[in-house]
């Protein structure tokens, strides 16, 4: 497996919306999530600054690089849009953390 892990920011009153929203993940979200080597996928959310700190596991990072040109996910983004930072596309601004210790 490949760990991932990424900041992304959410707007500071929408903190409720944001985990209602993924408490009730779209049953097609998760399942596109899982076809494309997703596992073992958390956020946590630092209330003080609306940082959300993502971790995951995948099978391959370029079965990976292939969710975001899902038609489920962009339409996941958009939901999203009003809630986060988001570039463009509506993806979410995020950086990409390097890992710098493991212990297993």
């Amino acid at each position: 497996m490949i760990r991932k892990a990424s900041i992304m920011f959410v707007n500071r009153d929408s903190y409720d919306g944001y985990k209602r929203r993924h408490d009730e993940l779209w049953p097609e979200m998760a399942a596109e999530l899982k076809a494309h080597g997703a596992h073992n996928y958390s956020i946590f959310l630092d209330k003080e600054t609306g940082r959300l700190f993502a971790y995951l596991e995948i099978e391959n990072e370029e079965k990976w690089e292939q969710m975001s040109q899902t038609d489920i996910c962009k339409k996941w983004w958009a939901y999203m849009e009003p809630l986060m930072d988001t570039n463009a596309d509506n993806s979410p601004v995020s950086i990409n953390l390097e890992e710098v210790f493991y212990l297993a």
